[in-house]
């Protein structure tokens, strides 16, 4: 078993914040976290991705999608089944459980859907005008007048 302090870590940066708390989420996951349900990461473009959860067993009404504080959680709750039934053999699991995915800065819920026992969830990176690279023109220097030596504006 190992062992990180990252408190140093925090004490020298300012601003590196959710690396940090990336690091500590990634160091204290255990390796025996419950794995249920199962569920893909597809990158279906550039800024584009899709999560797919096996939620067989369960319906639209059962399931709950939320985003709050950068973070997506997916949560499932049967209702009570009060038939009484006698299982040979109950392989398919219908137990409430709850997933969440950190989700990174302009990172948004594009929409979801369930079908055939899987439910999807569509995502996509938006970033803002003001944080996209923009090309600056260069200006070409005029003939400038050579007696000029101070110009000031006189109201």
């Amino acid at each position: 078993m190992r062992s990180f302090d990252l408190t140093p870590l925090y004490r020298a940066t300012v601003g590196f914040d959710q690396i940090a708390d990336l690091m500590d989420r990634a160091l204290a996951s255990d390796v025996s976290q419950n794995s249920y349900p199962p569920y893909n990461i597809e990158k279906t473009a550039d800024d584009a991705w899709r999560i797919s959860i096996a939620v067989a067993g369960f319906s639209e009404d059962d399931l709950a999608i939320e985003v709050k504080d950068r973070s997506l959680h997916v949560t499932a709750r049967k209702a009570e089944d009060n038939a009484e039934r006698t299982y040979l053999h109950r392989g398919i699991a219908t137990r409430a459980f709850e997933r969440r995915f950190h989700l990174a800065d302009h990172v948004r819920v594009t929409g979801a859907s369930h079908e055939n026992g899987m439910l999807h969830i569509d995502l996509v990176r938006e970033v803002p005008e003001a944080l996209k690279p923009r090309r600056i023109e260069i200006a070409s220097s005029g003939k400038t007048d050579a007696n000029l030596v101070e110009a000031k504006s006189v109201n």
